[in-house]
């Protein structure tokens, strides 16, 4: 006589499509978390929303990276179609979701612990790159303002690595 699986128990096909789902929510979570942060750090306080911010302070910035992102034809994507940059770092945060699926079994357990290994890889193998490779070295900005950018960076990236976690680690408690 065949049995039937009792609900309760996770079979492998519910593993994976629940592994999906949340890779999908994550992605979300993690794509919002970036795009909040990263405008409330750098469009906000970083360019000012009117381009008056200490990023393009012409006392203390680089005339070359002022001119980018102010003057130089094209004008950065995220200051003319804001829209489309911000669906692409969505596209992104579901790369990184799905790198956390990838290793987070290797991790120790919990959000906190997860959330800042995800948060680590992200700043260090991206945003620490690029801020020292583009900003720092290919438009001359003053060291004092990459670091300021790196501590918007590590805002972005903490904010994405707690989202993510947080959605792949969220459990349900069952009913009693």
């Amino acid at each position: 006589m065949h049995q039937q699986p009792d609900p309760k128990i996770h079979t492998p096909d519910r593993l994976k499509s629940s592994s999906r789902w949340k890779t999908i929510l994550a992605g979300l979570a993690g794509g919002a978390a970036m795009n909040l942060s990263m405008f409330l750090t750098f469009r906000v306080l970083g360019l000012g929303l009117h381009n008056g911010g200490i990023l393009l302070d012409p006392a203390i910035q680089s005339p070359k990276l002022i001119a980018v992102w102010t003057e130089l034809e094209p004008i950065p994507r995220v200051v003319t179609h804001p829209f489309l940059m911000g669906i692409g770092v969505f596209l992104v945060a579901f790369g990184h979701a799905l790198i956390y699926r990838w290793l987070a079994p290797a991790w120790p357990p919990g959000i906190k612990p997860r959330a800042l290994r995800l948060a680590g890889l992200v700043f260090f193998l991206s945003f620490f790159f690029f801020e020292f490779f583009t900003p720092f070295n290919q438009f001359g900005e003053p060291l004092a303002l990459g670091v300021l950018e790196l501590f918007f960076w590590v805002i972005v990236a903490s904010a994405e690595g707690w989202a993510i976690a947080a959605v792949f680690e969220w459990r349900v408690l069952p009913r009693r």
